[in-house]
């Protein structure tokens, strides 16, 4: 079996020929490893092949192309796309080292080789809207943050007759028909709902085989049947008038390692769709209540200073713009975990101790040859190879812990705001529903954060604009 890298015009390889295994061990400073790794190979825990995952990031970061090589042998022994959570885990940081690794070796000297247990290919498909649904409900880790926010923003909007939701997301509005069922039931009657998406999203997955849109008109005919007056509105259409549909139509079309050029798109779309975000292209109106919605978004805007002579980032820069829309309320929600640093090393060790996570909680319920368990980790695989297999524009995965993101959004001029006992009810029922391994846990900032095993998995936070200059 062979695994090809594919690039946009040509294919690459790596080799992962046997090497010279004594040198790995005794001819090179990195032969602490000998002892923990001699007879062991397919049986290494979690700490040895961390180690190996390190060395390898740190031969590749001073280009030492032979040494990662054998570090890269040796990993390739352990890891199995059918094995454990450990081995499946390895098998796509294998893939992402292979990845980054075949660019800074001379195609003169690689064979194609084979990656353990795998065919080296990774194909991804648009789903249905109804396979999206069940995707999101596999684990909670995006129920999570959908219950919580939804709760919270119930609150918030109380006493309103108009709400407008701003929706930055990566998961095509599956959040809110639990909410317009809410609405649908409030005492004083339900109010007029307007949910307002940019026709741009970051193309990762998951992807949808319909466009925005689309979605918008389910959305409209789902209200309608629960007596909610409802509108969909999609900001920043470019020329084209579409969703980035055909976007990630070509995405879906390549392999995931040769997404250079929708990722320099991204951060221009960004720029963009900035320019989109006022009261004015909003057509926002004084008696509405306005809800500002992020859920998994804010890690793919650029963190990097974005014009000349300005030092906010992208990042920084959207948030102001927020704040000065005058929510009601602003919602953020994502993986708790810091990736956006420069450090290769770093991103590894952080990775590989995050990660994890979902491989495990996944292995408690679903069999290894799950049609739905396979594409899951593979869109966790597709994160892995962006975190480490790339740099610059094309490293979009930049994602900060919950910690981080308060720092951001406190410097930004918003105020923490705690969430409800009830709302934490909800979501403590929620995760009943799921494998007991799942728990919750309050964090400083008024953040709620889902666990697995004790470790941190996602984080729920709320915010509203600090216009009297208080302290949390």
């Amino acid at each position: 079996m062979k695994t090809e890298l594919r690039g946009s015009t040509t294919t690459t390889s790596f080799s992962l020929r046997n090497p010279n295994y004594n040198n790995l061990f005794i001819n090179t400073p990195q032969g602490s490893l000998a002892g923990a790794l001699r007879g062991s190979l397919g049986s290494l825990d979690g700490a040895c092949i961390e180690k190996l995952l390190l060395h390898c990031a740190s031969a590749l970061e001073r280009n030492d192309v032979t040494f990662a090589q054998q570090v890269m042998w040796v990993l390739n022994n352990v890891a199995s796309s059918v094995g454990d959570h450990n081995q499946r885990l390895t098998s796509w940081f294998l893939r992402a080292l292979i990845s980054r690794a075949s660019r800074l070796c001379p195609a003169s000297t690689t064979t194609a080789m084979s990656l353990n247990g795998s065919n080296g290919v990774v194909h991804r498909r648009l789903m249905s809207v109804t396979e999206l649904a069940g995707y999101v409900d596999l684990i909670p880790w995006h129920r999570f943050g959908y219950c919580a926010s939804n709760s919270l923003i119930f609150k918030a909007i109380q006493g309103y007759s108009k709400v407008h939701i701003l929706d930055f997301s990566i998961t095509h509005c599956m959040q809110w028909p639990t909410l317009i069922d809410a609405l649908a039931k409030r005492p004083e009657g339900s109010p007029s709902l307007r949910i307002t998406v940019p026709s741009f999203r970051p193309p990762v997955p998951p992807l949808l085989n319909v466009s925005c849109e689309e979605v918008g008109l389910r959305l409209g005919n789902f209200s309608k049947f629960k007596e909610v007056p409802f509108e969909f509105n999609v900001i920043g259409i470019n020329s084209a008038n579409s969703c980035s549909s055909s976007l990630s139509e070509t995405i879906s079309s390549r392999s995931c390692t040769n997404i250079s050029e929708e990722e320099y798109s991204s951060s221009l779309q960004f720029e963009f769709l900035l320019t989109q975000i006022n009261a004015s292209s909003l057509n926002l109106q004084e008696d509405e209540a306005l809800v500002v919605n992020f859920q998994n978004w804010l890690r793919y805007l650029p963190d990097g200073p974005h014009k000349d002579g300005d030092y906010n980032s992208l990042r920084d820069t959207f948030l102001n713009v927020v704040k000065g829309l005058n929510p009601r309320i602003v919602v953020v929600v994502d993986e708790d975990s810091d990736l956006n640093t420069s450090s290769l090393i770093s991103r590894i060790a952080t990775c590989f101790n995050y990660l994890w996570i979902p491989f495990d909680a996944l292995e408690t319920f679903l069999p290894k040859e799950s049609r739905q368990r396979i594409e899951y980790e593979s869109d966790i695989g597709h994160k892995i190879e962006n975190i480490i297999g790339f740099e610059g524009f094309q490293r979009v995965e930049r994602l900060e812990s919950g910690v981080t993101l308060s720092k951001r959004m406190r410097n930004a001029g918003f105020l923490s705001i705690p969430f409800a006992e009830d709302t934490v009810k909800e979501v403590k029922a929620l995760l009943d529903e799921h494998a007991s391994g799942w728990g919750m846990k309050r964090e400083e900032d008024h953040m709620l954060v889902l666990t697995w095993k004790g470790h941190n998995s996602v984080f729920s936070t709320a915010w509203v604009p600090n216009i009297s200059g208080l302290e949390d």
